[in-house]
């Protein structure tokens, strides 16, 4: 299917729902969304597997990335789109309009039409998020072409209501592994029961009070669960065996070895096994990109709760946030959908954003020629 990123908005985001992108099988899209590219004399096109870089190269001071994956989840009936209208909101509905083929469309527009933005751009459109890390095309990238993604601010372009989430949570699943020994349950004080030693750990999570850390003036809330338990072997059979799973999301003001030790002193004395961690993002909300965007967007930022690519660009030691059209509560739905004016509203206030003068500023962020701020602390605090 060819794509007409000049035409109308939505029209385009009903075209690339309709293209089938499961997770490993991009190739369709990825050709249409490459051709759509091609057209535009402005951008430098770089292909890696089903992942697509564009990026003007007009040597101007600051270069933003905007991103956005291109596959979805397997479907479920919701193919092909078709548009609704609830209480007077026009509705597109089908298969990754939410997730997140509607922040697509709006980043291949921007692309294509906006030959002359006051800041350098990067496009990414990427392979692979909705499955194991190892495929995902943005953590290629990172690992084997970083120059692509070079920039000072990224916006990621999942759904968050139109709305500006900065940062992101860490995110750390462990095993607790009780130990117990087997005997026939009819002379159960031959054993010793590996479930009832979870007890001690169930009562530590019940008691535990979780921190809320504010970065940048962001509230962000720690949370330390029970996610799963499996034990016992037979009816009829005391268990030697117990594990207990349990999922830490905390500040991304943590880094992954402190919130390993964090999770090992919770539990001292238990077998504590970390099955996978992944660093957070912090907002970075001071750097004058974000602050330009911010102002463009009149959004009130909010912290995310949960875990985003936009961890990979703080790693690069790039500041980024999520902002696109859709509730991110329906992805993955059977009736997933967008709303028409939230895909058009973010088109706008991102076009706006990357057409803006861009002030210059010291090394301090600061309007150039302003005395510098006096030196203060870690804008970071943490409560309990």
């Amino acid at each position: 299917m060819a794509l007409d990123p000049h035409g109308d908005l939505v029209a385009l985001l009903g075209d690339l729902v309709d293209i089938p992108s499961e997770s490993r099988d991009e190739a369709p899209i990825a050709d249409a969304i490459e051709a759509a590219l091609s057209t535009a004399a402005h951008l430098e096109v770089v292909r890696e597997g089903n992942s697509l870089v564009a990026r003007t190269q007009l040597e101007l001071p600051d270069r933003v990335v905007i991103c956005g994956h291109i596959d979805t989840v397997p479907a479920a009936d919701n193919l092909p789109h078709y548009l609704d209208e609830v209480d007077g909101e026009e509705r597109l509905v089908g298969l990754g309009a939410c997730d997140m083929k509607g922040g697509v469309a709006v980043a291949l527009a921007l692309a294509t039409r906006l030959a002359q933005p006051t800041r350098d751009v990067t496009y990414v459109f990427y392979e692979a998020e909705e499955i194991e890390e190892r495929y995902n095309g943005l953590k290629r990238l990172a690992d084997t072409r970083r120059d692509l993604l070079a920039g000072d601010f990224a916006v990621l372009m999942e759904p968050s209501v139109a709305g500006v989430e900065a940062g992101c949570q860490g995110t750390l699943r462990a095993e607790i592994h009780l130990h117990g020994r087997r005997s026939h349950s009819a002379r159960s004080w031959l054993g010793s029961n590996a479930i009832h030693g979870a007890a001690e750990v169930l009562a530590r999570l019940a008691e535990y009070q979780p921190s809320r850390v504010t970065i940048d003036g962001l509230e962000y809330r720690e949370g330390l669960n029970a996610v799963g338990i499996t034990g016992g072997v037979a009816g009829n059979i005391i268990p030697d065996a117990c594990v207990v799973t349990v999922n830490y999301r905390f500040a991304p003001s943590l880094d992954p070895e402190r919130a390993i030790r964090h999770v090992h002193t919770v539990f001292e004395g238990f077998d504590v096994r970390i099955v996978d961690v992944a660093a957070g993002a912090l907002p970075g909300l001071a750097h004058p990109a974000a602050q330009a965007f911010l102002a463009a967007t009149g959004a009130v930022p909010r912290p995310k709760f949960g875990w985003t690519d936009v961890a990979r660009f703080s790693a690069l030691g790039v500041p980024a946030v999520n902002y696109g059209p859709g509730d991110p509560a329906l992805a993955h739905t059977r009736e997933e959908y967008v709303p028409t004016a939230q895909v058009r509203d973010t088109y706008d206030v991102m076009q706006r954003w990357l057409s803006a003068p861009v002030p210059r500023v010291d090394a301090w962020g600061r309007p150039a020629g302003e005395a510098a701020p006096p030196r203060r602390r870690s804008g970071v605090q943490r409560a309990t």
